[in-house]
């Protein structure tokens, strides 16, 4: 060949190879365009596994224990039993007045009823649930300051006793007669925590904390009194504070205590929990308190005392506690909290809930699993999906992967895109690719596929293309429960050891295999 046309030739391939790889880069190109996020999880189905309590599905938050009397409440109740492992409800107020539990007659005297408490805890115990038992509020007879009501709509006395010899009366004697209705063998497994949140305007003592040391102290000997094998503890606080200090005080005062409890919500500031002014995402800030709180309690003299987180819920600034946010937010907290808790109370598993009044019409943001009159919301079916992990897990580096093992050998995996919404409720996301890596199968395994995202659970969309009836009727709340209700899952085939799994913003996904 002639050395021009050699060299014309050589432009030639050179300008093809150019080409070819323009179109492969643009072919690349949009392939991320359509899946900007994409993760490989690997799991090896036969790795060692480390125990997995499901520690964030054993308790529930009420409103008010005198909710509990209510078929609408009960109605959620059995709902949220049938697909969670519910196993305590905590709700404020037993010694409220609605409740009748205390008063005197004309000469001063103290008179005790324990006919409305009889019927909210015959109700649980009916349901397969046990209570936690809040020591709380004032009975206007029995307070210091009858006229310390708190800004609730029901309005709660936070006042201290007038007198510590009638409330040790009240406390043994509701001890007591809990014992002998229920039996103390039944009783010992309830729990009975001293107050709500004293540390901001749920108490009225003063100086607070010492106040309420006093409470607890009188409260706690008074309950072991009736049984040494009934469990009481504390402090109870709002955003994880005075646990060391509570710590401190009962065992230098001898003071029996059988669990700390306190609370943290995902939204609460950072300056209130750790009294920093430290960046730390809402979606970390509750198991970083846990973790806060945990290291606090072995610091103390009593280091193997239980953890009971009794109040938490993801962030809920634009009502996206109705949204299917939620999902992706708990299976985070769960992965992330796993190890350090013993049990978290997710506040509310119902809207059945008046701390503002009666709600004035579904989906305005509330705190519960199933929406006022009964409709179930996205995060109904979020648990209904966790609830089926295995109590076994496998460890894996993901943030947005619980892998889990079942007691038959089967794999349970969640997987999510975990997206926050930004202001007025808006989600700004992209989709995102997981594929999970699996070795150890055996040839020609199947996974079958469930979700909760846009199109599926989804109950406010749904809701909101009927009109948003202010008073939806019963057919109508039916109707939206049957649509929302989750299909069978996709039955998938594991190809190459890979399963490929695509998510929108906000999906939940729970992937089942057998081995």
């Amino acid at each position: 060949m002639e050395p021009q046309l050699q060299r014309s030739a050589h432009r030639i391939w050179i300008l093809a190879i150019l080409l070819s790889l323009c179109f492969c880069g643009c072919l690349h190109q949009v392939e991320a365009q359509s899946f900007p996020g994409r993760e490989q999880v690997e799991i090896d189905v036969n790795a060692k596994s480390a125990p997995f309590p499901h520690f964030w599905e054993e308790m529930f938050g009420s409103g008010r224990a005198n909710l509990m009397l209510r078929e609408s409440w009960r109605d959620d109740l059995r709902a949220v039993k049938q697909v969670t492992d519910l196993s305590y409800v905590r709700g404020h107020g037993i010694l409220d007045d609605e409740n009748g539990i205390y008063t005197e007659d004309e000469h001063g005297n103290p008179v005790y009823n324990f006919q409305y408490v009889d019927q909210i805890y015959d109700g649980l115990l009916k349901a397969g649930v046990r209570p936690i038992v809040e020591i709380s509020f004032m009975p206007r007879k029995l307070a210091f300051n009858p006229d310390a009501l708190h800004a609730f709509w029901y309005k709660p006395n936070v006042s201290p006793p007038k007198s510590w010899e009638r409330w040790d009366g009240l406390i043994t004697h509701l001890a007591q007669h809990l014992v002998d209705r229920y039996g103390v063998d039944e009783v010992s497994k309830w729990y009975f925590e001293v107050w709500n949140e004293p540390n901001i305007d749920f108490w009225g003592g003063i100086p607070r904390q010492d106040s309420y040391f006093e409470l607890y102290a009188h409260t706690a000997r008074d309950i072991k009194g009736v049984s040494s094998r009934l469990r009481v503890g504390g402090p109870a606080t709002a955003a994880a504070q005075w646990v060391p200090e509570f710590l401190k005080y009962t065992s230098e005062n001898h003071v029996p205590v059988d669990f700390v409890s306190t609370h943290g919500y995902a939204d609460d500031t950072v300056w209130n929990l750790f009294h920093t002014h430290e960046e730390i995402p809402m979606d970390d800030r509750v198991c970083r308190a846990i973790g806060m709180v945990k290291k606090q309690i072995q610091a103390s003299s009593m280091p193997s005392l239980p953890l009971l987180w009794t109040e938490w819920n993801v962030p809920g600034h634009d009502a996206i506690r109705d949204t299917t946010f939620v999902g992706p937010a708990l299976a985070n907290t769960v992965r992330e909290c796993d190890g350090l808790v013993t049990m978290m109370s997710f506040w509310t598993f119902s809207d059945v809930f008046e701390e503002g009044g009666p709600i004035a019409q579904p989906f305005e943001g509330n705190f519960g699993l199933i929406a006022e009159g009964g409709i179930k919301k996205a995060s109904y079916y979020d648990f209904s999906l966790l609830h089926k992990l295995g109590d076994e897990r496998l460890a894996n580096s993901s943030r947005d992967a619980i892998v889990t093992r079942r007691s038959d050998g089967s794999l349970a995996i969640a997987v999510w895109n975990l997206v926050d919404p930004q202001e007025g409720g808006l989600v700004k996301g992209s989709p995102k690719e997981i594929v999970l890596k699996l070795t150890g199968l055996p040839a020609g395994a199947t996974a079958a596929v469930s979700r909760v995202d846009d199109e599926h659970g989804n109950t406010l969309g749904l809701y909101r293309k009927t009109g948003s009836p202010q008073y939806p009727t019963v057919k109508q709340v039916d109707s939206l429960n049957q649509e929302s209700a989750l299909p069978p899952p996709q039955e998938r085939r594991i190809e190459n050891e890979q399963l490929e799994l695509k998510l929108e913003p906000n999906a939940l996904l729970l992937v089942e295999i057998k081995k």
